[in-house]
């Protein structure tokens, strides 16, 4: 309201009301649409892109099977001489497994169809994963580390570690 009291607005002789010309209606038109289209056509994936999960490893058996938290794991792929049975494990991520058990080794006394297994208990620590061979997109753990908690068998020291390298790349 002015100071009058009515409701007019007042009127200023040396302003005009404001028109837009035809190529400022089609310009603003065009910004409009295009900033809807871009807006529209963007991805919202597009502003963080989402890194790619580390795949979980697995261990490669004598068979070449894959395997995560096995129970047993066969040590003597050739005789079958020494297995890992009892496993817990305490942890399984995408750098390192740990486990307790119990270590199972013949004796070979007086030779190993005759020998006896005997326990030993364990910690069982899986580590240095790698790509897996001719299976994209999976690693799998190429390092047993075996640390005997109580007794060793002789010779075996009571901190050892293997390679696990079981299967090889298929050659031409």
């Amino acid at each position: 309201m002015d100071a009058s009291g009515d409701d007019r607005t007042p009127h200023n002789p040396h302003t005009r009301p404001h028109t837009r010309t035809p190529l400022q209606t089609r310009t603003a038109i065009l910004l409009t649409t295009a900033t809807a289209l871009i807006a529209a056509a963007a991805p919202p994936s597009a502003t963080t892109p989402t890194p790619t999960p580390t795949p979980t490893p697995v261990v490669v058996d004598c068979f070449s099977k894959p395997h995560t938290r096995p129970t047993e794991y066969l040590l003597a792929c050739g005789d079958g001489n020494n297995r890992l049975i009892n496993l817990h494990w305490n942890t399984w991520n995408h750098k390192t497994a740990t486990a307790t058990g119990t270590d199972m080794i013949n004796d070979c006394r007086p030779y190993c169809a005759a020998g006896h297994f005997r326990p030993y208990p364990v910690t069982v620590t899986l580590s240095h994963p790698q790509p897996w061979p001719n299976h994209p997109n999976t690693q799998r753990f190429t390092t047993i580390r075996l640390l005997y908690t109580h007794t060793t068998p002789t010779p075996t020291p009571k901190d050892v570690t293997y390679k696990l390298v079981y299967d090889t790349p298929n050659t031409p």
